[in-house]
């Protein structure tokens, strides 16, 4: 959510930050609008002082007996205070239209971003690891090793296209990544796990930027709930509407949920395995910081997010995301890119994002300033610490071996019960 008050300071530096996203100067219309809202609020103002004084003027006029003036001044007021109550109405609605436009912008990106059209502009800053040279390379899928233990169309007889039923050594291993990861969070990175609900209310919908313009892209019960597309969502709105105190800052979190995206637009893109499903698992990093150190919050929760794969020996290379290919959220984003020998190509894992205070303004979600005065806005930052099932993906093409097996990262042993393979027949070993 933007500040209209900026807004109306700079107007042109707005039109010049968001024109950099591809879109239209629109601070004439949302100026225009703001200043029918407040010329409502000032006629309203102007015709309740008119009110009083004539409030005033009833009692005098009564007691001098002059029946005439009481009465034109009754009529008066009785004639301002409905006037009032039609001028306060028509601001509120104007208020609430300019919100509804607010909301429909998206965030302004960082001066550092660069600028770009889509994904192909994207610069990438890091590289780490080095590709195994595997020949003939195939997609986890058709692993043999994998093969008996990621079912594909079962799990469309069950719940349609984008599904799969992970059984036996796949599913072993799904469970260990996602321990893993946790473990990491918790134990080395300093974030406190939660387990979060995944069926949310509008407000925290609405609030993590994801209403309106995600509403399509999302799941909605018939109740009116909506299942979560990420755990960003109840974790950043664990902080809505309150005031927190300065010391309590950075809140970090970690959550590992089921995610559900009905991948709206998505048609023909990723129909094959489990690159992009309806239902998925992901851990999710959330801080909560003083605006101070959000930059520098972004940088922790990326190197937390790249240490994983790291650790899991699976190269990878990092981007910075051109004005054209950020999310609606976003002011700054950095991917995070796995190696996928099947594809031969690097694919997103991980999102690292820093909102600002566009959240917070919509959730209004403030700190208390160490110093005193009045309470201001956090910054909020969101990135997957990772993405479980891609994150599978990922283990499985790079631990490929020619005889149909699959060699297992050595961080994950101790979660296997000391198991480093998966064998060419579906079983660990």
């Amino acid at each position: 959510m933007h500040d209209i008050r900026a807004i109306r300071e700079n107007p042109a530096a707005f039109d010049a930050a968001l024109s950099r996203r591809g879109d239209a100067p629109l601070s004439s219309e949302l100026l225009a609008m703001d200043e029918a809202r407040r010329a409502k609020i000032q006629a309203a103002e102007t015709a309740q002082a008119e009110a009083n004084k004539a409030a005033k003027e009833v009692g005098a006029a009564k007691g001098r007996g002059d029946d005439a003036e009481f009465e034109r001044l009754r009529a008066l007021v009785g004639e301002k205070k409905a006037e009032i109550a039609k001028l306060n109405e028509e601001a509120k609605d104007q208020d609430a239209a300019l919100t509804a436009r607010l909301a429909e912008i998206p965030n302004l990106p960082a001066d550092d971003v660069p600028d770009g059209a889509d994904e192909d502009d994207n610069v990438e800053i890091s590289k780490w690891g080095t590709p195994r040279d595997i020949t003939n390379a195939l997609e986890h899928f058709d692993i043999p090793a994998v093969k008996p233990s990621m079912d594909f169309e079962t799990a469309a007889k069950i719940s349609g296209s984008r599904f799969v039923i992970l059984t036996g050594a796949a599913a072993r291993v799904h469970r260990a990544l996602a321990q893993f990861m946790l473990d990491v969070h918790t134990t080395d990175n300093g974030l406190t796990e939660v387990n979060p609900p995944v069926l949310v209310r509008d407000d925290a919908m609405y609030g993590t930027d994801k209403l309106p313009k995600f509403a399509e892209d999302s799941y909605r019960t018939e109740e009116g709930m909506w299942l979560i597309s990420t755990s960003e969502i109840p974790l950043t709105y664990m902080a809505a509407n309150d005031v927190v105190d300065a010391e309590t800052l950075p809140r970090r979190y970690a959550a590992h949920s089921l995610c559900f995206r009905s991948e709206a637009g998505s048609a023909g893109r990723d129909t094959s395995g489990m690159l992009r499903q309806h239902q998925f698992e992901k851990v999710e990093m959330v801080s909560i910081t003083h605006p101070d150190e959000s930059d520098a919050e972004q940088k922790r929760m990326l190197r937390c997010a790249e240490d994983i794969l790291e650790r899991l020996e699976v190269p990878y290379r990092t981007v910075i995301l051109c004005t054209g290919d950020m999310g609606f959220g976003a002011r700054r984003t950095y991917d995070i890119e796995a190696w996928l020998p099947g594809q031969n190509t690097y694919r997103e894992i991980s999102s690292v994002s820093t909102t600002g205070d566009f959240q917070a303004r919509r959730m209004n979600a403030r700190f208390k300033p160490v110093e005193g005065g009045k309470p201001q806005f956090l910054h909020t930052l969101n990135g997957s610490g990772l993405a479980v099932g891609r994150c599978l993906i990922a283990v499985l093409e790079n631990g490929q071996q020619d005889d149909g097996s699959v060699v297992l990262p050595a961080a994950l042993h101790p979660y296997l019960g000391g198991k480093t393979t998966i064998a060419a027949d579906g079983s660990l070993a």
